[in-house]
């Protein structure tokens, strides 16, 4: 048997001694990423150089992936690597994608690409965020690799738990500045419980201030608290430059192209392992709605073969099965779907045909077909009102007004939204809407508002939990970036919201300070902008759900009462000139107002009724000339900002075109 020395580098570390060097290791065909090193020789330290020869393994029972059945044969399919990208939100996810399309000549040379192709939602390319999963597919030196876009904000964290049975691996992209946050722990910990592959991307290499040592470690500590296994502590490191499309195994000397990325992903992530002679098994793990093809259905085939035309089973584990018809399928090549008359076992694919199919389903043989586990997601923490329009002006802007289109509406949204819930209220025409978080929730709104529906909501609430007598609330993970003159000012706004520091740190050489804090779920709702105002617009929130705990006490999350406008009319200069001496103003002259919505923001607490309609009296003594009337610019609030400033007895109204706030006639008739 032939012998050959291995030697294996790893990045230094002043914490671990490294261990004595293997002397030799049996060679075999080349294998996985890792080398199977005996356990006493073995390193726990992320690799930037990999050795090509490996012992050989066998491939890992993935998380999810379907029990045997029979005596099917097992096999891989080297022709095909699934892959998920997941990240914390703006640490170059999408922009990397981008590339990855450019460099595999996904598009024509003379074609015009916009930027972030994969953010085709307008709700994306206008927040700058990936809100939806997305599938696309490249093709490297014959394999084809099937790339499954994802996103990068807590509220979103559904949309990355069920599209990760679709995959046997995922690229982890870690800013270089940055380091590993809140949400990369998310997402890890998701992908290790999978047991997925990792390989690591330190994206934005090219930042003046990149720390890549730094983020490596800090990324292999965050492995160790996740308890991975060995192998997949031995994960390997790619540094890339997403935006200039550079890759390479060592930060000071990158490739002229993406080219050490691919070669990355084929050689450590792991070829689908399928049954292809096995019974069909398809999990539905996303749906898609097309005028003309009606629902898609779109999942990994774990095993068999799928034709077009065949008749299958759509089952899950505790409801009776139902006969459908494979009307069309596609798969996923390039930017595009592409109709084909059959799908092996291991690929991504698209069916049409099946209108009633729903996310957790699973499309099997029709005589021998078994379900697969459903998939399961953490539950919502937050919950909102959602009512009919009530207003005076309902009806002015909207095309859908009634609760049956409200009803209708937010029930198809759970169609594809596994990570919402939606239920009856205490009246017929009121529906309570349990999500992640207020973005989460936010972002349903703003789709509804401009498909037409016109209705109002209430103020955010978190979803307690009583067990053994005791009241538990839901508690975040909440990391903040703030320069250190701002600092005071952010730490006594999360105190007074009863939030505990965990850690405390530099971050970077830019003069920032990164706070950890454990705070109530309540004490988030309002908080971005408060945090924004002290510090002058320079600090960085971000969040993740953390656990239950026990009930943090009241907390007091706005200071200031609301103007609340005493009748109905339009607004007029004059009277607009005495009541912005009483606070801030939201309406302009000209604008029409009813009574009991707010108009403004109070300098003082509690609520204060003013007159914003009344008109300068036209008689002789006043004939004089006119003075000009200098008003100060009104305050501009979106979605966002009008549902965190919303007090227990106010109300959102979201139309089309516009967005109100106005008291709640129901609690104002109580007190």
């Amino acid at each position: 048997m032939q012998m050959q020395t291995l030697t294996l580098r790893g990045v230094p570390s002043a914490r671990r001694a490294a261990p004595p060097p293997a002397s030799s290791a049996h060679l075999a065909a080349p294998g996985p990423c890792a080398l199977r090193v005996p356990r006493s020789l073995r390193r726990r330290r992320p690799r930037t150089l990999r050795a090509s020869a490996s012992l050989e393994q066998e491939v890992k029972e993935v998380a999810g992936s379907p029990v045997p059945s029979g005596k099917s044969c097992q096999a891989t399919r080297r022709d095909v690597r699934n892959i998920a990208i997941v990240a914390h939100v703006d640490h170059g996810k999408t922009t990397l994608v981008d590339s990855m399309l450019r460099q595999a000549k996904v598009f024509r040379d003379n074609q015009v690409v916009q930027e972030r192709i994969m953010d085709s939602n307008d709700l994306e390319r206008e927040r700058g965020i990936t809100i939806l999963s997305k599938n696309t597919s490249i093709t490297y030196k014959g394999t084809k690799i099937n790339i499954i876009d994802t996103p990068g904000h807590s509220d979103f964290g559904g949309e990355v738990e069920r599209v990760l049975n679709m995959v046997e691996g995922v690229l982890l992209v870690v800013d270089s500045v940055e380091g590993p946050m809140p949400q990369t722990r998310f997402v890890l910990k998701k992908a290790l419980e999978f047991g997925h592959a990792v390989v690591v991307v330190v994206n934005k290499i090219d930042r003046p201030t990149a720390r890549p040592e730094f983020v490596v470690n800090s990324t292999f500590e965050l492995f160790i608290e996740l308890n991975a296994t060995d192998e997949q502590c031995d994960f390997q490191t790619v540094y890339a430059s997403g935006i200039k499309g550079k890759a390479g195994l060592s930060p000071e000397n990158l490739a002229d192209d993406l080219g050490p990325l691919f070669e990355a992903i084929l050689r450590c992530i792991p070829e689908p392992r399928i049954e292809k002679d096995g019974a069909l098994q398809m999990l539905v793990s996303n749906t898609e709605y097309d005028e003309h093809k009606g629902r898609i259905a779109i999942g990994r085939l774990h095993a068999g073969e799928l034709q077009r035309g065949m008749e299958v089973k759509v089952c899950t584990p505790d409801d009776a099965c139902r006969v459908g018809k494979v009307s069309e399928l596609f798969v996923y090549q390039n930017f595009s779907r592409v109709p084909v008359e059959s799908v092996s076992a291991g690929d991504i694919c698209a069916v049409c045909g099946m209108n009633d199919i729903m996310i957790g389903e699973t499309i099997a043989d029709k005589i021998t077909g078994t379900p697969l586990p459903t998939i399961k997601v953490e539950e919502p923490t937050v919950r909102m009102s959602f009512s009919i329009n009530t207003s005076p002006f309902v009806g002015r802007e909207g095309k859908y007004v009634t609760s049956r289109n409200l009803r209708d509406r937010l029930y198809r949204e759970l169609e594809r939204n596994l990570a919402m819930k939606v239920e009856d209220g205490e009246t017929a025409d009121t529906f309570l809407v349990s999500g992640r978080g207020t973005l989460h929730l936010t972002i349903l709104i703003e789709n509804m508002r401009r498909e037409g529906y016109e209705f109002m909501i209430g103020p955010p609430k978190v979803i307690n939990k009583t067990v053994d007598g005791k009241l538990l609330e839901p508690y975040e993970i909440a990391a903040v970036e703030v320069p250190e003159e701002y600092m005071g000012s952010v730490v006594e706004l999360l105190g007074k919201r009863r939030g505990q520091m965990v850690n405390m740190e530099a971050s970077g050489p830019e003069g920032t300070t990164l706070l950890k804090y454990k705070i109530p779920t309540r004490g988030l709702i309002g908080l971005r902008n408060a945090i924004l105002t002290a510090s002058r617009g320079r600090a960085i929130l971000n969040t993740i759900f953390d656990s239950y705990g026990s009930w943090a006490g009241d907390l007091s999350s706005r200071d200031q009462g609301s103007l609340v406008a005493f009748e109905d009319g339009s607004t007029t200069s004059y009277a607009l000139l005495n009541a912005q001496e009483r606070g801030l103003l939201f309406v302009q002259p000209g604008q029409d107002v009813y009574k009991g919505q707010i108009v403004g923001i109070h300098q003082r607490p509690g609520d204060l009724a003013i007159n914003v309609c009344k008109k300068k009296a036209a008689t002789n003594v006043r004939s004089n000339k006119e003075t000009t009337v200098v008003l100060d610019e009104p305050l501009s609030y979106s979605l966002d900002d009008c549902i965190e400033f919303i007090q227990e007895d106010e109300l959102v109204e979201v139309t089309p075109s516009s967005i109100r706030m106005c008291k709640n006639p129901k609690i104002s008739k109580k007190k």
